[in-house]
């Protein structure tokens, strides 16, 4: 049985994955080429130190994952950078428990950067912290 820390952020990276046309990746390398509509990687990020409740025995966390935003869309890449945030955010709130599986998720301010690309337009991107509460009683799952 997988890790409740897994599990959530599995979730996680699936209802990224219903923003139409946009390429989802869970810890990978950032690739060659970045799609027209652009990227989001998912890193698993830190759990930090778990609050502690004894009876019954809980570990409580707020698990700060990072979702790396990526766009390379020439005079448009402004925009679309903008439109993706707004649907991560929009995604999000939709359902901010994940389908029951955690206490709450909440994202946070990106800060974008432009990256310059020799011989090609430039990237757009951000990381987004993504907050996820959750309990569980292993501190290992």
């Amino acid at each position: 049985m997988p890790a409740t820390r897994e599990t959530i952020l599995t979730a996680l990276a699936d209802i990224l994955r219903t923003i139409p046309h946009v390429s989802v990746l869970r810890g990978d390398v950032l690739p060659e080429r970045i799609p027209p509509s652009g990227l989001m990687i998912l890193r698993d990020g830190n759990p930090g130190e778990p609050g502690v409740t004894l009876s019954p025995l809980m570990y409580h966390y707020q698990h700060r994952a990072e979702l790396e935003v990526i766009v390379q869309s020439g005079t448009a890449r402004d925009a679309l950078f903008n439109q993706l945030i707004g649907r991560i955010g929009a995604t999000i709130a939709a359902d901010r428990t994940l389908g029951g599986l955690c206490d709450w998720v909440e994202p946070e301010a990106p800060e974008p950067v432009d990256l310059p690309v020799e011989g090609a337009s430039s990237f757009k991107a951000a990381v987004v912290p993504v907050v996820l509460h959750y309990a569980t009683a292993d501190p290992l799952g």
